[in-house]
């Protein structure tokens, strides 16, 4: 009796020590496998293996996005937040060509004969031409986004603590190290936060669109972040956070 107990035991902790753990950064992703391995569905034919200690690249996020709209399954991902859209920017939604790392190809068709030239954040930087158009990838190596406030009567906001509490509600949210944060602008009569997150050209880490296209989805969460490490700090609940992206050689607008 205590022998078949004991195997008993042993089966058991070893099922509890095999079965994977979610991915915590991406609610569609499937773990399994021994050793466990995640995995994100891109299309029928085409599973991705992730690590779900990194955020996903935007290239597999909106990939997997536009693949489950497809399918009519569901397209809350981040944080539970809503999704609305694959991407959208001046030309609309688009299924994106992925290279194996998660970066967007320098030239995007959409399955069609029609094809253009993206940054590193998958936005078209060329005119539209034919498969023939020949594109160089191109970084983003500057991020803008601007956040607004509600009027809070007899509250000073502090353009330091400021720049510190964006600092850390990025780094907590998107682990992106403070020294990324290169200026916070505050234009208190507009209560216009302008926040320019910066890495030097050339340089291939961390990856920017990561960022933006997580803030995209869960600006929400990031305003929560804000306001918790300001106490007092009010975010417009119907706030966007218009992002601007700049590339390499590029000036700002």
């Amino acid at each position: 009796m205590k022998v078949i107990i004991a195997l008993f035991v042993v089966v058991f902790v070893d099922m509890v020590a095999s079965e994977c753990p979610p991915c915590n950064n991406m609610k569609w992703a499937v773990c399994d496998g021994t050793p466990c391995q995640c995995t994100l569905q891109l299309a029928d034919d085409d599973k991705r293996p992730i690590d779900c200690t990194k955020l996903i690249p935007k290239c597999f996020l909106m990939k997997a996005e536009l693949y489950r709209a497809r399918k009519n399954l569901s397209t809350r991902s981040i944080g539970g937040k809503p999704v609305e859209t694959a991407i959208v920017d001046n030309d609309g939604i688009y299924d994106p060509e992925c290279e194996n790392d998660g970066k967007f190809k320098a030239v995007q068709c959409n399955k069609t004969d029609v094809c253009w030239c993206v940054n590193s954040a998958g936005v078209r930087r060329s005119d539209k031409g034919d498969k023939n158009i020949k594109c160089e990838p191109v970084e983003t190596y500057w991020v803008r986004l601007e956040l607004m406030h509600t009027a809070v009567a007899g509250v000073t906001l502090d353009k330091t603590k400021l720049k510190t509490g964006i600092e850390n509600a990025l780094l907590q949210r998107y682990k992106l190290e403070k020294t990324y944060v290169s200026e916070v602008q505050y234009d208190k009569d507009g209560r216009l936060i302008i926040v320019d997150v910066k890495k030097q050209i050339g340089q291939p880490l961390p990856d920017l669109s990561l960022m933006t296209y997580y803030m995209e989805k869960d600006v929400g969460l990031l305003m929560t972040f804000l306001v918790i490490l300001m106490p007092g700090l009010i975010l417009c609940n119907l706030c966007k956070i218009p992002l601007s992206s700049i590339d390499q050689g590029s000036a700002p607008v």
